[in-house]
């Protein structure tokens, strides 16, 4: 059985499509625009996107009870591979070096303009 999740500490679904999904102690997140939900703003570098995608990915992960110590696997789409280094030293910092297994993948374009976007895949 899934349950849906939903915070107000993280961006709304911008589709029809929840933020997360929780599945046999699994926990499905959506992947992760980097919008302020506090100011509905995106900001401009794409390491500050990636901070902010993954700050949303936090939040929804502690509002179930999980932490970002418990990804397993991440996935990032980013228009421009060239800011990769960049990302990079944003994405360690969020975790404590038993890093999740990861893909990074160069897309033509993200929805509402921006340069990052993150899933990410948690136990509970």
């Amino acid at each position: 059985m899934k349950e849906i999740v939903s915070t107000d500490a993280a961006p709304a679904a911008i589709g029809p499509y929840s933020q997360a999904i929780i599945n046999n102690q699994t926990v499905y997140v959506s992947g992760q625009l980097p919008i302020d939900p506090a100011s509905d703003q995106m900001p401009g570098a794409a390491a500050d996107q990636a901070r902010q995608s993954l700050t949303n990915i936090r939040h929804i992960l502690e509002s179930v009870g999980s932490s970002m110590d418990k990804v397993l696997r991440v996935g990032i789409f980013m228009t421009d591979l060239a800011d990769f280094q960049a990302v990079n030293e944003i994405y360690a910092g969020f975790f404590s070096g038993n890093y999740p297994a990861r893909s990074t993948v160069q897309v033509a374009a993200l929805p509402k303009g921006a340069k990052i976007e993150i899933e990410a895949v948690a136990e509970l």
